[in-house]
């Protein structure tokens, strides 16, 4: 049985982590990083073969963070797994440090993929998936992008990829919070009906809540069970989700917390994390 309280615990933990680095940092991303940490809690510690012991391990899962910006909650998953200390953490953007404003798979223990640039980390994610098919590895691949960087064209050529070559070991997650930074998506460039447009481009498909544990679990099994054709989950997310006044605001898409709103941003937290 999964253990759904520990893994609200993490995923509280991690959003505060998330805050207190942006704060630190006086830059970052919180929405985003905010909107996708039950994804990642569960990718972490509960779903992905993965572990600081071996990461090198040739026969891991992979996870390519293809909305890159949202750094700070892949740094502080990795961080409460054990791939680094929690200093690190508070060197978040400073120059020469481990933790930089987008994953570096150079320099950053447990990132499988350096990402930025929108759009791009999705190739990489279908180019690990093609490799195990090719070397009869049994590793899964999962990536996840937002909703606005589904605008990007080369994402649509990377889907074609995956389906054409029936990745079965991919698992695209979508978060669909609704918001990037100009504004709702729908309004900058709307790329809905997803479902039906990934459909259409051979994938199955599954729309959930992105910040409910048990959905997510149903979507991963139904991934693994899923063959000859690549899977996506449509996460309908809350960008900025935890911090009251970051929710639903695409001013909060890369914006620093200052004192006043880190103070009532923890205070938040750490009252959800007593409940």
């Amino acid at each position: 049985m999964r253990d759904v309280a520990t893994l609200q615990r993490i995923a509280r933990e991690l959003r505060m982590d998330i805050v207190e680095m942006i704060y630190r940092a006086a830059s970052g991303h919180p929405g985003g990083s905010l909107s996708i940490v039950e994804l990642i809690t569960t990718l972490y510690f509960d779903e992905m073969r993965q572990s600081p012991e071996k990461r090198d391990d040739p026969g891991r899962d992979r996870f390519v963070l293809s909305k890159g910006h949202t750094a700070p909650a892949l740094y502080a998953a990795l961080c409460k797994a054990g791939y680094f200390g929690r200093e690190e953490l508070w060197c978040l953007r400073q120059m020469g440090a481990m933790l930089q404003g987008h994953p570096d798979k150079k320099g950053t223990p447990g990132v499988d993929a350096s990402t930025g640039s929108l759009g791009l980390g999705i190739s990489a994610a279908c180019g690990m998936a093609k490799a195990a098919k090719i070397y009869r590895e049994d590793y899964r691949v999962y990536t996840i992008l937002g909703d606005g960087e589904m605008e990007e064209g080369s994402v649509w050529e990377a889907l074609m990829f995956a389906a054409h070559y029936g990745l079965d070991n991919l698992c695209v997650i979508i978060d669909a919070n609704g918001l990037q930074i100009d504004g709702p998506v729908r309004k900058v460039m709307n790329v809905e009906p997803l479902d039906k447009k990934l459909q259409a481009f051979g994938f199955e498909t599954i729309c959930i809540d992105g910040h409910d544990f048990p959905s997510i679990f149903s979507a991963f099994d139904l991934a693994r069970k899923t063959k000859g054709k690549p899977f996506a989950v449509i996460a309908k997310t809350v960008k900025g989700k935890g911090v009251s006044f970051m929710e639903n605001e695409a001013s909060w898409h890369g914006s620093a917390p200052n004192a006043q709103q880190y103070e009532q941003a923890m205070a938040e937290l750490r009252k959800g994390d007593a409940q």
